[in-house]
């Protein structure tokens, strides 16, 4: 299977180096994320941060990102 990046995959399955999940078989190549979003948070107030290492959202005050902000949603 040939990736959106170019690269030739052989059949089985794979990580993304931006966390999505892949896939390739008879029918074709297919993808899907691996980590959920954060939603309704006080955008305001708080910024989420994205760790490519552990494929997470963390949700903090803008001002102190020591502080974790309540997040009522999260969209995967």
């Amino acid at each position: 299977c040939l990736d959106s990046n170019g690269e030739v995959h052989k059949y089985g399955s794979w990580k993304t180096e931006d966390c999505h999940d892949c896939s390739c078989d008879k029918s074709g190549i297919q993808c899907c994320s691996s980590f959920v979003t954060p939603s309704g948070y006080d955008e305001e107030k708080c910024v989420s941060i994205f760790n490519k290492e552990t494929c997470t959202y963390k949700v903090v005050e803008k001002d102190d990102h020591s502080k974790e902000c309540p997040v009522p949603g999260w969209v995967g």
